[in-house]
């Protein structure tokens, strides 16, 4: 009787899955075709396949990450962990979105994917799969995790900052949870403990928006951007603060959250060691003015996805919307 793990692999697309057509790559191998060029992982475990879509990841949006979720919950008491293969463009923000919507899990949920399709002669993609089976099958893997050029990095700390490389994914403001040297998993942050049954969320909501500032940005477009999103997440400088000319346009546009349920969110352009917009007059003055939330050492990705599964629930006040954003899922801020 096999004593071997089950693991379902979901493909998306990507690069992983890609192969060089006249209109550049494009994700065309089947979930079967993707695996065929690794037989040995059936050494290792019991491999199935979903193909839950085959599409650039620069195509995925909200609706494929609540997919993902619904795969993975229908299928959560049939196997012994997940393996998603994803093109890298959005990888991080589909680790994040797991994160929120999938909470809780006793089970490994990793992301991987590739810088050059696993059909290539030369291809980072069948280290990144075997290494993803390697961290699935360690026992005190749990949660939502980017395995990628043998690091093992928290669904919410993940960030693309490489374009070509082997090496493309960072933990940003986070040690990675593990290396994979080989058949090891060399672990440095245990996965946290579940505090209660896994948990699966529905909804997200889309209305969210990303300013990044410039400087010289004008005013003009800020109230457009209030009427269509419910959110504006602003990418400020340095420690973060909003310019004077700004801050009129702003104060309209948030308005009171009890009438208007309009959210400000302050972030930072820099990509490493986070907000701290009470720093300089320029941030103070932003406090002294209105309410908002700040993503201190949150990277972009959670901060987007964590407000758009924030605003799918009833938050009936800014303080409970405040308490949810800055509770703790997992390792996605350690500011309070």
């Amino acid at each position: 009787m096999s004593t071997k793990q089950r693991l379902l692999f979901i493909t998306t697309g990507g690069t992983i899955a890609s192969v060089r057509t006249q209109q550049g790559l494009k994700p065309v191998l089947t979930s079967e075709e993707l695996l065929a060029h690794l037989p040995e992982l059936n050494e290792l475990c019991c491999p199935d396949t979903l193909a839950l879509c085959s599409i650039d990841s620069t195509d995925l949006g909200p609706e494929h990450w609540l997919m993902m979720a619904k795969a993975v919950q229908e299928n959560y008491a049939l196997y012994d962990g997940f393996i998603i293969c994803h093109g890298t463009d959005t990888l991080a923000y589909s680790a994040a979105a797991l994160s929120y919507l999938i909470q809780n899990a006793d089970k490994p949920v990793i992301l991987t994917g590739a810088q050059q399709p696993i059909s290539n002669e030369i291809t980072d993609a069948k280290k990144n799969l075997r290494d993803s089976v390697i961290c699935a099958l360690d026992s005190g893997s749990r949660g939502v995790m980017v395995v990628f050029g043998g690091h093992v990095i928290a669904g919410t700390r993940a960030k693309k900052n490489k374009t070509i490389s082997y090496d493309a994914f960072a933990s940003v403001n986070f040690p990675a949870l593990a290396l994979v040297q080989g058949d090891r998993l060399v672990r440095y942050v245990p996965s946290p403990w579940p505090t209660g049954p896994v948990e699966f969320g529905r909804s997200l909501s889309p209305r969210v928006f990303l300013l990044k500032l410039t400087p010289g940005l004008s005013p003009d477009l800020i109230p457009d951007i209030f009427r269509l999103y419910d959110c504006v997440i602003v990418e400020s400088f340095g420690v973060g603060g909003i310019p004077q000319r700004l801050m009129d346009a702003f104060a309209e546009g948030l308005g009171d959250y009890d009438k208007t349920h309009k959210v400000l969110i302050l972030t930072t352009q820099v990509t490493y060691e986070g907000s701290d917009v009470g720093i300089y007059e320029v941030g103070k003055r932003v406090k002294n003015r209105f309410r908002f939330l700040e993503a201190h050492d949150m990277t972009i990705e959670a901060v987007v996805t964590k407000i758009m599964w924030l605003l799918a629930q009833d938050c009936d006040s800014f303080d409970q919307l405040q308490q949810r954003f800055y509770r703790q899922v997992n390792f996605d801020t350690f500011y309070h």
